[in-house]
């Protein structure tokens, strides 16, 4: 079957496609083979380094309460991050100066400044002007320095997003009398946020997994940091690491296809390209509009010709 995009496989490249796949996946049990044999060669398979994590004390004690503090801090940041760039995102596309060049400088400032480092700079600002208990302060820190760069990102994100529709939304908006912030609000936001879905669950990962970072800096205590003192408890380094990566598969796992299920349940609720305004919503937006200058062609400044709106 061809398609616009491409042309159905004829026999030879259906062939060459089953060989690439056989040859990808024997490559890849090779080097499962592989690693699996160098760690049973070097005792990381032994029963005594995986045993821990079939108890309660392993998970109680340490992944669990690391787990919290990781899901605590990603949580605070999302909450923060994305209204905060939403609203950068939409100050950037002003029609006034003074709102759009400070909107911009602080986006590209924030957004070129590596995460870490705003870590460790809203670490010592708690530390030395402010009263936030030495208890605390990772987590302020861990979670001021994922809302800045976050946002500056997620607001390009935003921006982006409501660049990409057609024009000829904002002109039929136009069209009929609606304000830009009504606009913005009614007709370009619901549709940009389908379209902006896939890039801001990207970046809701991104956080998750960046909560790391404070743990190996400022001593957060977040799962990898807990999983550093399991580690040194119970001597199984290399099993913690492979328990703890599959705890992070799975909790992006969850998020990302939470995100799918909530993309496509966008996308059926909009079938057209944009919102249908009934009479009451228009009324409702713009009601001298609806009342009054919608009324004739000629005295209310309303359709070309004398038409009305019925």
């Amino acid at each position: 079957m061809t398609s616009v995009l491409y042309d159905a496989p004829g026999p030879r490249a259906k062939r060459r496609n089953v060989l690439i796949s056989v040859v990808f996946f024997a490559l890849l049990a090779l080097l499962v083979w592989f690693l699996w044999d160098a760690m049973d060669e070097k005792g990381q398979l032994e029963w005594a380094l995986w045993k821990p994590f079939t108890e309660s004390q392993a998970w109680t004690t340490y992944l669990l309460p690391g787990l919290a503090d990781t899901l605590k801090a990603a949580a605070l940041a999302m909450v923060i991050a994305l209204p905060l760039g939403a609203f950068f995102g939409i100050a950037r596309l002003s029609d006034h100066r003074w709102v759009r060049l400070p909107a911009a400088w602080v986006v590209e400032f924030f957004r070129a400044i590596p995460v870490l480092l705003l870590m460790l700079f809203a670490n010592e600002f708690y530390d030395r002007w402010t009263n936030v208990t030495s208890e605390q302060r990772p987590l302020y820190a861990v979670v001021t320095g994922l809302v800045l760069y976050n946002a500056s990102v997620l607001a390009e994100v935003v921006r982006a997003g409501i660049l990409s529709l057609p024009k000829g939304q904002s002109e039929a908006a136009m069209a009929v009398g609606l304000r830009k912030g009504q606009t913005m609000r009614t007709i370009l936001l619901p549709q940009a946020v389908t379209a902006m879905l896939p890039a801001i669950v990207s970046q809701l990962v991104v956080i998750v997994k960046d909560t790391a970072l404070g743990g190996v800096m400022i001593g957060f205590t977040e799962l990898l940091n807990s999983r550093a003192t399991l580690a040194s408890f119970y001597a199984n380094p290399i099993a913690s690491f492979i328990v703890v990566a599959i705890i992070y598969i799975v909790l992006n796992f969850i998020l990302t296809s939470f995100a799918s299920w909530l993309e496509k349940r966008l996308r059926r609720s909009k079938k057209s390209t944009g919102a249908v305004l009934s009479a009451e919503d228009m009324e409702e937006l713009n009601p001298a509009a609806v009342g009054g200058s919608f009324g004739t062609g000629a005295e209310g400044g309303g359709l070309p010709g004398g038409r009305t709106y019925t």
